[in-house]
């Protein structure tokens, strides 16, 4: 699937999660916009993943992150007790409550799946929460959305947290650009759907497991996002991000790159695409008993469209023998309702 141009190929590593290099795109040049959306829409047709480099997020914002996130965990347990989300809040602000993303799944026993918490902890920051965000949200929301984030007292901790944000802000909405070339939209097609998006940024943190995990219990279970697309940053450590395969029924991993990020659909794009996109299932294994003293830290920013966004099938992936498979859903809506089937009211 490589695409080779004058200067240098898109694809810079071929496979099942392909790593694409986003500069071209970046460039400002039409043409290699054009070839980068050409492989984005093949990539998002197969596995839904692929890992991107070239991308513009200064390394200096990504690292400040890293260290933040890693000096927030490594409190006592006590400490970050006191931030808490509050089990009001639909989206989960702070420090996240136990709970299964494999009970999100629309097939998943629900109490089966929570019996088996993912063995990770999480916090989570919102800009509804911001206060700024006062027209992110329609008149007849829940007021509840805009539930203050909760910050830890670490110096550079939340100004870390925002400067991140913002550069993911701007990463989601040019890859939302190239994503409407690849669907032979116009290319700013999804960017009134997407302006006052409502994106969590979560940090996750495996820690170590001194004691073997239950049978069936994994750091993240079987799951597919939920929004138009996840941008993650992962370390190297073991027992990392996986994507079943659906004509193998086989999991990969996916590659780790220095300086990368993974992309991937959620359910959202798939419905917005009449599924000829797909949103493929993945898990955080487990590392090996040898292993298990490691820990491991993600941050996927969980692009969610506009909260009234209406997502209903896009113009050019639907005809007189394609017709719409699902009804069309309201994005806020969609994602607070995955949100109590994962973690509860």
């Amino acid at each position: 699937m490589t695409v080779n141009t004058a200067d240098s190929p898109v694809t810079v590593l071929d496979g099942y999660v392909p790593v694409i290099d986003l500069s071209g795109a970046r460039s400002g040049d039409p043409r290699r916009r054009a070839e980068v959306a050409r492989t984005i829409d093949e990539v998002c047709r197969t596995s839904g993943f692929l890992v991107v480099v070239g991308h513009g997020v200064p390394e200096g914002v990504i690292s400040e992150m890293y260290r933040a996130t890693r000096e927030f965990f490594a409190l006592p347990i006590e400490e970050k007790n006191k931030l808490l989300a509050d089990p009001a809040d639909p989206l989960m602000r702070g420090f996240g409550r136990k709970g299964s993303l494999a009970a999100s799944n629309a097939d998943a026993s629900v109490p089966q799946e929570r019996a088996l918490p993912d063995i990770s902890e999480t916090y989570t920051y919102n800009r509804l929460g911001e206060p700024t965000a006062v027209d992110a949200l329609p008149a007849d929301a829940d007021p509840r959305l805009r539930t203050a984030n909760r910050w830890p007292e670490l110096p550079g901790f939340s100004e870390a947290y925002r400067a991140y944000y913002a550069a993911m802000e701007t990463l989601a909405t040019e890859i939302m650009r190239l994503f409407a070339l690849g669907l032979n939209l116009p290319e700013h097609w999804f960017d009134d759907k997407i302006d006052q998006h409502m994106t969590n940024l979560t940090a996750n943190y495996y820690p170590p497991q001194p004691v073997a995990p239950l049978p069936g219990q994994l750091r993240k279970g079987v799951h597919s996002d939920w929004g138009s697309l996840t941008i993650l940053y992962q370390d190297e450590a073991p027992g990392g991000l996986q994507v079943l395969d659906r004509a193998n029924d086989t999991w990969l991993d996916v590659p780790v790159v220095e300086g990368s990020f993974v992309i991937n659909i959620g359910d959202l794009m798939a419905l917005w695409t009449n599924e000829a996109w797909v949103s493929t299932v993945h898990r955080v294994t487990n590392p090996s008993r040898e292993q298990a003293h490691t820990e491991r830290y993600s941050m996927p920013f969980f692009h969610q469209p506009n909260y009234d966004a209406l997502i209903e099938c896009i113009p050019t992936c639907t005809g007189p023998d394609n017709p719409p498979k699902y009804a069309p859903v309201r994005s806020g809506e969609y994602i607070t309702g995955k949100f109590r089937r994962a973690y509860g009211d």
